[in-house]
C-alpha cells in the first residue's frame, strides 16, 4: 500500500505496560462514584446566535468545519512533504540490493613515459551476503517512515482541535455580546429611571450621575467582547479560508459522549504514543545496524579496462583491453573503536526513546486526569451559577419596586442589575470552558480523527485507516 495511506491497526501494533514506577504515579481516569459529570446543563441554551446577528449564510457543524481546515492547512501538508522525503530513503537503502556500476577514466603519470596513457574502466558491483546490513538499513529507514507517518497524525489532530476551539472561543464571544448588550439595555434604562425621577424631584441629582458611570463601564465591556469576537472571527478566516462572520456553528449533541470522558485512553492508537514507540524501534534497527557493520561484505565484482595510448597496466600490452570477474570480501574491522562508540550511543539513543515514551504516557494520563477534574468541577460551578442568576433575577425585581418607593438607594438597584448578568456572563463561560476542555481532552487522547469523522477520507493526498 502506498505510505500515503496509514493503517492505524499496523502502527498500533503494540503493547504500552508502564513500569511500576510511572504506572503509580498517575490514575487511570476512570469517575470516582458519585462524582461523575451529569453535563446535563450545557444544553440548557441555544447555541445559535440568530437573535443578535443577521441571517448567516451559511451554516457548519464542527465536523465540517474540521474537515475544511484540515484539507487546506499548510502545516500539514509540510508533515505530508517530510513522509514523502522519507519514504524515499526507504528506496535509496533498497538500491543497495542492486548492481551498483562504476565508470571512470585515469590518465598516465604525468612524470613518466606514459603521461599520454588515458585508462577507461567500467566497473559492476552486486551484493552477495552482507549479514543482514542493508536490510538492518531499510528497517531503520521504514521505521523512520512510521515516526513521520505518527507526525503526520499529529499535525491532522493539532489542526483539527484547533479549529474547533476556535470555533467554541467564536460562540462563546457571540453568547456573552448577547448578554453585554442585555447589561448595556438594562443599566441604561435603569439611568433613563433614575433621570426623569431627578427632574421630577422625586430622587437625587446624584443618581444619573452615578448610573451614568455603570453605562459606561458596560458600553466599555461590550466593545471589549466584540473586539474578542473579531479576533476569533480572523483567526477562523485562517483556518477556514472564507470570513465566518456571517457563519452559524452547530456543536452536535454528540460532541460530549464521543470524547468517551470515562473510558481509558487506548495509548496504542494515541498519535503521540505511536511516534515515541517508533522512535524505539528507529533506535533499535540503528544499534543492529551499527553492531553488523563489523561483519564482511561479500560481493560479485566484474571489471572491464581498455587503454589508449599507451599500455594497459593490467596486462602490459599497448592499448589492450582487459577483463575480470571474481568474488571481493571486504570489512572494517578495526576504526580507532569508532564502531564500539556508536553501539554505545545508540543505546544511549535507545535509553532516552523509551524515556520518552514513558513520559509521552505520564503526560497524556497527567492531561487526561485534570481534564476529567476540571469538568466536573465546571459542572458543579455551572448548578452555583444557575442559582445565583435566579436568585439575582429575584433580587433585581425586588430592588426595582423597593427603588421606586423610596426604600433603595440607585446604587442598590445598579448593582444588582451587574450582578444578575454577571451570573449569566459566568455562566455562559463555563458552559464553553466545558466544551473546550472536552476538545482539549479528545486531542489528548487520540480521538480527533474519530470524533471528527476524519478517518477514510483524503487530507491532502494522505488516508487513515483504522
Amino acid at each position: 500500500s502506498s505510505f500515503r495511506t496509514v493503517q492505524l491497526k499496523q502502527l498500533a501494533d503494540f503493547e504500552y505496560q508502564p513500569e511500576q514506577s510511572t504506572a503509580n504515579t498517575l490514575p487511570m481516569v476512570k469517575p470516582y462514584l458519585g462524582q461523575k459529570a451529569s453535563l446535563n446543563n450545557l444544553y440548557l441554551e441555544n447555541t445559535s446566535p440568530a437573535q443578535q446577528y443577521a441571517v448567516p449564510t451559511r451554516t457548519l457543524n464542527l465536523e465540517e468545519a474540521v474537515q475544511i481546515a484540515v484539507k487546506r492547512n499548510p502545516n500539514i501538508a509540510q508533515t505530508i512533504s517530510t513522509l514523502a522525503s522519507q519514504n524515499a530513503n526507504i528506496d535509496v537503502a533498497k538500491a543497495q540490493y542492486y548492481p551498483q556500476l562504476k565508470a571512470g577514466m585515469n590518465t598516465g603519470d604525468f612524470t613518466s613515459n606514459d603521461k599520454g596513457r588515458q585508462l577507461y574502466s567500467v566497473e559492476a558491483n552486486q551484493l552477495l551476503y552482507d549479514f543482514g546490513k542493508v536490510k538492518s538499513s531499510v528497517t531503520t529507514q521504514q521505521n523512520k517512515l512510521a515516526v513521520e507517518q505518527a507526525n503526520v497524525l499529529i499535525s491532522i489532530d493539532e489542526i483539527s482541535t484547533q479549529t474547533v476551539r476556535d470555533i467554541l472561543a467564536l460562540l462563546r464571544y457571540r453568547h456573552i455580546i448577547k448578554i453585554a448588550q442585555d447589561q448595556f439595555d438594562g443599566v441604561s434604562r435603569l439611568h433613563e429611571i433614575a433621570r426623569l425621577r431627578a427632574e421630577a424631584g422625586i430622587s437625587s441629582h446624584a443618581d444619573p450621575v452615578q448610573a451614568q458611570s455603570y453605562v459606561e463601564y458596560s458600553r466599555s465591556y461590550l466593545i471589549t467582547q466584540q473586539n474578542f469576537l473579531r479576533q476569533q472571527e480572523q483567526k477562523l478566516r485562517t483556518l477556514l479560508g472564507f470570513d465566518v462572520s456571517q457563519t452559524e456553528f452547530n456543536i452536535p449533541d454528540e460532541f460530549v459522549k464521543q470524547s468517551g470522558l470515562y473510558d481509558d485512553p487506548e495509548v496504542n492508537t494515541i498519535p503521540s504514543m505511536i511516534a515515541a514507540k517508533a522512535q524505539i524501534d528507529v533506535a533499535q534497527s540503528q544499534k543492529k545496524q551499527t553492531q553488523l557493520s563489523v561483519y564482511p561484505t561479500i560481493s560479485l565484482v566484474g571489471a572491464v579496462t581498455k587503454a589508449l595510448h599507451g599500455q594497459n597496466p593490467n596486462t602490459g600490452i599497448e592499448n589492450d583491453t582487459d577483463s575480470s570477474i571474481g568474488v571481493q570480501m571486504s570489512s572494517n574491522f578495526y576504526q580507532g573503536g569508532a564502531v564500539g562508540s556508536q553501539v554505545k550511543a545508540a543505546n544511549y539513543a535507545e535509553q532516552a526513546a523509551r524515556a520518552k515514551l514513558n513520559a509521552t504516557y505520564l503526560n497524556i494520563m497527567d492531561q487526561a486526569q485534570i481534564a476529567r477534574e476540571s469538568i466536573e468541577n465546571t459542572d458543579k460551578q455551572i448548578w452555583v451559577l444557575m442559582d445565583r442568576e435566579r436568585s439575582t433575577a429575584k433580587t433585581r425585581e425586588l430592588y426595582e419596586e423597593q427603588y421606586k418607593l423610596g426604600k433603595r438607594s440607585i446604587l442598590d438597584l445598579l448593582s444588582s442589575e451587574q450582578s444578575y448578568q454577571s451570573s449569566r456572563i459566568e455562566r455562559e463561560a463555563a458552559r464553553f470552558d466545558i466544551y473546550d476542555t472536552i476538545a482539549q481532552f479528545i486531542n489528548v487522547t487520540g480521538k480527533s480523527r474519530h470524533a471528527y469523522h476524519l478517518n477514510n477520507m483524503q487530507i491532502q493526498g494522505f488516508e487513515v485507516q483504522p
